[in-house]
C-alpha cells in the first residue's frame, strides 16, 4: 500500500507546547511500554509498520518541521518537502507527483491520504488496506473512511451515505455545520468525516493538471508559491460523482485539543507535577524545571513550556486559538535533525540558548554575517570544525567565532553546550550554508 501521511499545522490549539516549528503530533505525551513518551507521529509511524511492515509511507510537510520528523523518525523516513505552507489539496497533488515522478510508483496503483495526528487502535490501519484495496476495484474514484458520530461535532465534515451498508455510495458531502445543523446530519445517518482519503494515482494526477496545469513533479515544486490554498474537500471531494464510504466504528480520537488529548493521558501529569486530593479530571504537562503544585483544580488543564504557560477550565481550552494568534514571540524551543534547542534569555544585542546534539550529529557548516558566538560545553564530547580547523572539545571548553566564519559541531557522544550569540540585529535567517570540504 501506498500511504500518504499530512503532517502540517500551525500549533496554536496546544500552545504553549506547540508553535509554528513544533505543531501538536511532535509533542510527546503517550507513554509506552519502556516508561518514555512518544509523539503523535511516533506513535502512528510505530503502528503502520506492526501492521504492515511493506506499506510505503510518505510524509509531507513543510520545510519547517522537515528536522523535527527526522529527529523523531529517523533519516530514512521518506518526506515529501513543501516549499511552503499551502491547504490540503496542493499538498496531496504534491505527494502524488512525488511518489510517480520521484519514487516510479505506477499511475493505477492505489493511494490512501491519512492524516498524521488521530488516535487510534490496530483496527484502523486494517480498515486503510481495506480502503485501498476498494480503490483497486475501479468501481469508484474516491473512498472515505466515515466514523460513526457521538456528539453534533462542529469540528468535523459529515458525509451522508446513501443506505447503512458498511460500504455505501455518498449521496451528500457537507463541510463543518453548526451544531443544530449536524444534528440533523446525525438523525439522518451522516459519518464524520476522518480525513482519509483513498484513489488511483492516476486520478488524483489528472484531477490536478486540470485544475492547475502541471506538467510534471518540478514544475509542480517550482510553482507552488503561486497555487492557491484549497481543501482537498472543496476541490475534489464534494465535486466528486463516483465516491464511496468505509464505516468504521472502531476507536477514533482527533486530537486537535486539550480536552480530547488528556482524554488519552495515561497518568494525571508528565513533568515535575503535584495535584492535591481535591484535584478531579486535572492534567499537568509541565516542561519547565520548576515544580507545579495544583490545588482543588477541577476540570482543568495546566500546560507549562518555554513558550508560556496555559492554566484553563478544560472545555473553555478549545476556543485558545484566537488569544494564540496575537502572541508574536521568538520561539523558545525546538527539534531538529542533529537535536534539539531553547532559548533561555534573550537580551537587545544577546541571546542565549542551550544546544543539545544527539550522538553522531552534527549541525550545518555555516556561518553568520551579523553576529559573533560563543559555544561553551557544558557536558560530553565531540568535534568543533572553524573555518576548516577541526579540534576536539569537552566539557569546560570555550570556543569563539566572529561575524562571517564557517563553523560547525559534530557530536562524538552526547554534546550540550551553552550557545551565545552576540550582535545588533540576532535573526534566524542570518545563516548562509557551505559544502563542507573532504
Amino acid at each position: 500500500m501506498n500511504l500518504i501521511l499530512l503532517s502540517g499545522g500551525s500549533g496554536k490549539r496546544l500552545w504553549p507546547l506547540s508553535n509554528d516549528i513544533r505543531s501538536k503530533q511532535f509533542i510527546k505525551i503517550f507513554r509506552t511500554e519502556d516508561g518514555e513518551y512518544e509523539s503523535m507521529i511516533q506513535r502512528i509511524y510505530r503502528q503502520i509498520r506492526s501492521v504492515d511492515q511493506d506499506t510505503m509511507i510518505t510524509i509531507t510537510t513543510s520545510k519547517t518541521q522537515t528536522s523535527m520528523i527526522y529527529n523523531q523518525l529517523g533519516t530514512d523516513v521518506n518526506v515529501c518537502v513543501e516549499p511552503c505552507r499551502r491547504d490540503t489539496f496542493p499538498a496531496i497533488v504534491l505527494a502524488a507527483a512525488y511518489l510517480h515522478d520521484v519514487k516510479g510508483i505506477a499511475k493505477e496503483e492505489p493511494v490512501v491520504v491519512c492524516p498524521v495526528d488521530p488516535y487510534v487502535d490496530e483496527e484502523y490501519f486494517q480498515m486503510l488496506n481495506h480502503v485501498g484495496e476498494l480503490v483497486k476495484e475501479e468501481k469508484t474514484n474516491l473512498v472515505l473512511m466515515g466514523v460513526e458520530p457521538t456528539y453534533p461535532s462542529e469540528k468535523y465534515g459529515y458525509i451522508i451515505p446513501a443506505d447503512k451498508k458498511p460500504v455505501s455510495q455518498v449521496d451528500t458531502f457537507r463541510e463543518k455545520p453548526d451544531a443544530v445543523t449536524a444534528e440533523k446530519y446525525i438523525k439522518s445517518g451522516a459519518l464524520w468525516n476522518s480525513g482519509i482519503f483513498a484513489f488511483r494515482l492516476n486520478y488524483i494526477l489528472e484531477k490536478a493538471k486540470e485544475l492547475i496545469g502541471y506538467t510534471d513533479y518540478d514544475d509542480l515544486f517550482s510553482r507552488y508559491e503561486t497555487l492557491s490554498g484549497i481543501s482537498f474537500d472543496y476541490a475534489v471531494v464534494e465535486k466528486e460523482a463516483k465516491i464511496q464510504v468505509v464505516r468504521f466504528q472502531g476507536e477514533w480520537k482527533d486530537m486537535g485539543t486539550w480536552n480530547t488529548l488528556t482524554e488519552v493521558m495515561e497518568h494525571a501529569s508528565i513533568g515535575e507535577a503535584v495535584l492535591d486530593t481535591e484535584c478531579e479530571n486535572t492534567h499537568v504537562i509541565n516542561e519547565l524545571d520548576v515544580p507545579v503544585l495544583c490545588m482543588g483544580m477541577k476540570d482543568t488543564v495546566i500546560s507549562a513550556s518555554p513558550e508560556g504557560i496555559l492554566v484553563s477550565d478544560k472545555k473553555q481550552s478549545s476556543y485558545i486559538k484566537p488569544y494564540v494568534e496575537k502572541f508574536h514571540k521568538q520561539i523558545m524551543f525546538a527539534e531538529k535533525s542533529w537535536g534539539s534547542f531553547r532559548v533561555l534569555d534573550i537580551e537587545r544585542e544577546s541571546m542565549t540558548i542551550k544546544v543539545t546534539l544527539n550522538p553522531g550529529q552534527r549541525m550545518n557548516y555555516h556561518s553568520h554575517e551579523r553576529r559573533d558566538e560563543v559555544w561553551n560545553v557544558i557536558s560530553g564530547k565531540g568535534r568543533t570544525i572553524v573555518d576548516g580547523m577541526e579540534q576536539q572539545v569537552k566539557a569546560g571548553d570555550v570556543i569563539a567565532m566572529q561575524a562571517g566564519c564557517r563553523h560547525t559541531v559534530i557530536a562524538d557522544t552526547e554534546l550540550k553546550l551553552i550557545e551565545v550569540q552576540l550582535g545588533k540585529e540576532i535573526s534566524v535567517h542570518d545563516k548562509k550554508k557551505f559544502r563542507m570540504e573532504n
